[in-house]
């Protein structure tokens, strides 16, 4: 890796999709400032996130975060060596926000301005709270729009082992949570409802995808919620919310937490990391701590604060692209559906 400079104080942005994150972080490690304004109470009227009124959102509040994460962290923008940004993948209008508003700080500032993948950013939040960690490690990506198992060889350099054919895990958190009538946000809700059931009540499907054993498939437990639910209204017996909430989610973490143990074994990786929304779950985590301490594996999480969207983890992203040599362009444009490892 050619390092230009190891030292380096960074504005990151963060605007995929309904939280609008400003960040200040040195060293791609200290955050001196994280700033976050959530839509959740505005898009929980709606029973998910409306994009049209999350880019609004983003507008209004984009210069007041941004405002907020250098005052917290004491700094001006003229201290700042490189602005980042989200690009990609997410919703269009939001991330357009975000890249407008980065493109316009950086060139008035005469800053490098530095695009970041979401879910690259998601993995390097690890790197916050886990001084000690580094390349290579594996990292499981759970999140609303996302479900990926990645391979991370180094600092930027990825290889996506599987990810899901259909609905992310979150999303259908998400959609289980709304048929059985928990609203939205799901995946919280879904597992404060699952503390009071029986995750064995019912015998969800776990799929397999034949062509890749590390891909996933969350569409037909989904299904499989929906028809029991519309089974139990037909025969007139009671549905029983705890239960049903338990055993999908056992359904859907036990399928996450075997394909990542596969790919411990068959890779023979020493470190495991999971990263996103769903990396918050309480379930998901002690489950997969007890796979890794079973096979000596070193487990690694980031606080829920670092898991849903933030600006800090772009920021931390940014660094390791920043010392890489990265440079965008002032054709920097939003990329709704940009793969990992794409520039």
């Amino acid at each position: 890796m050619a390092e230009i400079q190891k030292e380096a104080v960074i504005l990151a942005i963060e605007s995929s999709c309904d939280e609008t994150a400003a960040a200040v972080v040195k060293d791609g490690r200290e955050v001196l400032s994280n700033v976050i304004s959530s839509q959740i109470d505005l898009h929980t009227l709606y029973g998910g996130v409306v994009p049209e009124i999350a880019s609004r959102k983003h507008i209004e509040k984009i210069n007041q975060v941004i405002e907020e994460a250098l005052s917290t962290a004491g700094m001006a923008l003229k201290d700042m060596d490189a602005v980042a940004v989200t690009y990609g993948p997410g919703l269009v209008g939001a991330l357009l926000v975000g890249v407008a508003e980065a493109k316009a700080i950086a060139y008035a500032a005469k800053k490098p301005l530095i695009g970041v993948h979401h879910i690259e950013g998601h993995i390097s939040a690890n790197y916050i709270e886990n001084k000690e960690l580094e390349p290579p490690f594996l990292c499981l990506v759970v999140s609303g729009g996302h479900t990926h198992l990645v391979n991370v060889l180094d600092y930027g350099v990825y290889e996506v082992l599987g990810r899901t054919r259909d609905d992310a895990a979150g999303e259908a958190f998400d959609k289980v949570a709304r048929a059985i009538g928990l609203g939205y946000p799901g995946g919280p809700k879904i597992e404060r409802a699952a503390r009071q059931g029986n995750p064995d009540a019912i015998a969800f499907p776990k799929a397999k995808v034949a062509e890749n054993a590390y891909d996933f498939s969350f569409s037909g437990v989904k299904s499989a919620v929906l028809n029991y639910i519309n089974g139990c209204h037909m025969k007139g017996l009671t549905v029983v919310e705890a239960d049903i909430a338990a055993s999908f989610q056992k359904a859907v973490t036990d399928v996450l937490i075997e394909h990542a143990m596969l790919a411990v074994d068959t890779l023979s990786v020493p470190k495991f990391a999971i990263a996103g929304g769903v990396a918050a779950n309480g379930t998901l985590r002690d489950g997969m701590e007890k796979a890794c301490e079973a096979k000596g594996v070193e487990f690694y999480y980031p606080s829920p604060v670092y898991c849903t969207d933030n600006a800090a983890m772009i920021g931390t992203a940014a660094y390791y692209e920043f010392l890489a040599g990265k440079r965008d362009g002032w054709d920097l444009n939003a990329v709704p559906n940009l793969k990992l490892g794409e520039r």
